[in-house]
């Protein structure tokens, strides 16, 4: 991947609706090659896919929380990863090394929202043992 590449890339990524027009102007080439280095990235799967950031807050989402979890065996890990797949409030799921196994990023509607989550949901999942929830505040930086 190279400079102009990195470019497109960073574009796509403010943007992923910029036309191959626009990004053309930008990085001084024409829509052709433009198209085919998009192409490209994806063929090589350096682009994955392209993807509308939602605002949360107009969706009812106002809170975010980090959620560590625990699971008790092996045995449990596919019902786990299933229901988590399922649940449109889990943005995100990263397996982990250390005290916990997974750390899952959450959205909800407030706090009555993360309760229900979590006393309901998620510690409804065979083999979930433990959880230690964070609330964030506020985001200074934010990235898909």
């Amino acid at each position: 991947m190279d400079e102009v590449d990195q470019r497109i890339v960073e574009l796509l990524r403010a943007n992923s609706r910029m036309s191959s027009s626009e990004i053309s102007k930008r990085v001084h080439l024409s829509v052709p090659a433009v198209a085919e280095r998009i192409r490209k990235l994806e063929e090589r799967q350096i682009i994955q896919s392209f993807t509308v950031k939602l605002n949360r807050e107009k969706l009812g989402q106002t809170l975010i929380a980090y959620i560590f979890v625990s699971i008790e065996r092996p045995e449990h890990i596919s019902g786990f990863k299933e229901h988590v797949l399922q649940n449109s409030a889990v943005l995100e799921c990263h397996h982990l090394a250390g005290e916990y196994d997974y750390l899952l990023k959450v959205a909800t509607a407030g706090t009555s929202g993360l309760e229900t989550l979590i006393s309901r949901e998620l510690k409804g999942i065979p083999g979930l043992v433990k959880t230690n929830t964070i609330i964030t505040l506020s985001s200074v930086k934010e990235e898909g």
